[in-house]
């Protein structure tokens, strides 16, 4: 069933009760904003594979997953393990772009029996001038081949260096096209505070403290 079909008594509901309590001159429009909301993109429950058998959740990038200059236990997903008091596998290489991403995803991630796996690539990338549409194509092919496996997926962003508004921009489509969780910069706060930083880039333990509960809120209700 499409998105259009299922969201169609929705709209008709909509109308129903829009045009009851506030008349026919402006029913038409509020209800059409009840269905833009309700489209508005996949932080809701409209999430591939929600609900999935599998039973490791993986967070799945680059050095800002693996951690550099921080002990293991200081990490985010060493930090998100304890918030959420379940097991997180740590599967970040320093230095990854999204083309490493591809070549070790079914020995990291996906032979793991995966639930949830947490992807944040595109820095390296971007520091590499890879070409973005290559980029962006290479993580539509990793979050098809979570999804493949039956586990959800949630694209985590940073928005650092070159990685500007305009990968955002599409990182955020990707996640809607995808029905994947959208996470997005979550170098927020940190990036231009170097009190949270090792150095010009990474999260000290305090950095990935904050970054640890940006995830959890928003994979939480995800996990019940």
């Amino acid at each position: 069933m499409s998105r259009k079909t299922r969201f169609l008594p929705l709209f008709r509901a909509s109308c129903t009760v829009f045009k009851f309590l506030c008349g026919r001159r402006s029913f038409y429009f509020l209800a059409i904003v009840s269905v833009l909301f309700s489209l508005s993109g996949c932080a809701g429950g409209d999430i591939a594979n929600r609900g999935s058998q599998g039973t490791a959740i993986i967070c799945f990038g680059d050095s800002i997953t693996a951690g550099l200059e921080v002990a293991s236990q200081d990490t985010y997903p060493a930090q998100l393990s304890r918030l959420l008091g379940k097991e997180v596998i740590n599967a970040g290489v320093s230095g990854d772009t999204t083309r490493q991403a591809l070549r070790r995803i079914e020995r990291d991630v996906l032979s793991r029996n995966p639930k949830l796996v947490l992807v944040e690539f595109g820095a390296n990338d971007a520091f590499q001038k890879i070409d973005p549409q290559e980029t962006f194509g290479n993580i539509r092919k990793v979050i098809d081949q979570i999804h493949g496996r039956g586990a959800m997926a949630a694209l985590v962003t940073v928005k650092v260096g070159l990685i500007n508004d305009s990968y955002q921009k599409e990182f955020k489509k990707i996640a809607r096209e995808k029905r994947a969780i959208f996470i997005p910069d979550i170098m927020k706060g940190i990036f231009t505070n170097p009190a949270f930083k090792t150095d010009q880039l990474h999260p000290n333990k305090d950095g990935y403290t904050i970054i640890a509960q940006k995830i959890y809120k928003k994979i939480k209700p995800f996990l019940k």
